[in-house]
């Protein structure tokens, strides 16, 4: 290869644009919280959790990023039982036809601040499609130090009319609007489909140690710390 051929490669390399990259959502540390007034006297929360989705995110294009996220409604949980069986009836969230809640980003725009965007996108929830905007925060993109895989962090705040999607039972005595925030952690993906994979074969090696010594295998302290 001569010296031109050389340069010449090199500047194409150097001036390629960066790809995105695709990052899977970690639902052991991906969680969101609703809260809304009760007549007045209070602002009850619930929180949903068990979210799986992908994002593809570019640091040199922000606004070039995507999202899609289902949300299992089955998941959600406000600390008071009957409120809970209520939530999951047909006269509400309906969870025997709609189990699942969606979002799929449309739009993400650079918002005011460094590291701050604008998130618009397609919330299925109830059977009910509603372009929903979502503001924004990177909290932190790099390696992780527990599992040396390559992360992102978001945090994201939104307000919606819950009757928008046919929940409006009780408005106005309990408010029709509803914030929720949201915060996320995603790996990237191909590392973290290795990772969980490594993990189930290892649990299965305990599993049958376990089983050809008669021992039932033993099971991590409540309080164990996650392992991602």
């Amino acid at each position: 290869m001569n010296l031109r051929t050389t340069l010449a490669a090199i500047l194409t390399i150097a001036t390629a644009p960066l790809q995105a990259t695709t990052y899977t959502l970690e639902p052991k540390h991906t969680q969101g919280v609703v809260s809304w007034s009760h007549l007045g006297f209070s602002n009850p929360t619930a929180q949903f959790s068990g979210v799986a989705g992908t994002l593809q995110y570019d640091p040199a294009d922000p606004a070039a990023a995507s999202v899609s996220v289902t949300i299992p409604i089955a998941r959600l949980a406000t600390g008071v039982p009957d409120l809970d069986d209520y939530f999951r009836e047909k006269t509400f969230f309906d969870l025997a036809a709609f189990p699942n809640a969606t979002f799929r980003s449309t739009k993400i725009e650079r918002g005011g601040t460094p590291g701050s965007l604008r998130v618009t996108g397609e919330l299925t929830l109830r059977g009910v499609t509603k372009a929903v905007t979502l503001d924004a925060v990177l909290n932190k993109i790099g390696i992780n130090p527990r599992n040396q895989l390559p992360t992102i962090g978001f945090a994201a705040t939104t307000t919606l009319n819950r009757s928008d999607f046919g929940l409006g039972k009780f408005v106005p005595q309990v408010s029709d609007a509803v914030a929720i925030r949201i915060t996320a952690e995603a790996a990237e993906a191909k590392a973290y489909a290795e990772q969980l994979r490594k993990e189930a074969e290892e649990e299965a090696r305990d599993a049958k140690t376990a089983a050809s010594n008669g021992a039932v295998p033993a099971q991590p302290p409540a309080n164990a710390p996650p392992k991602h």
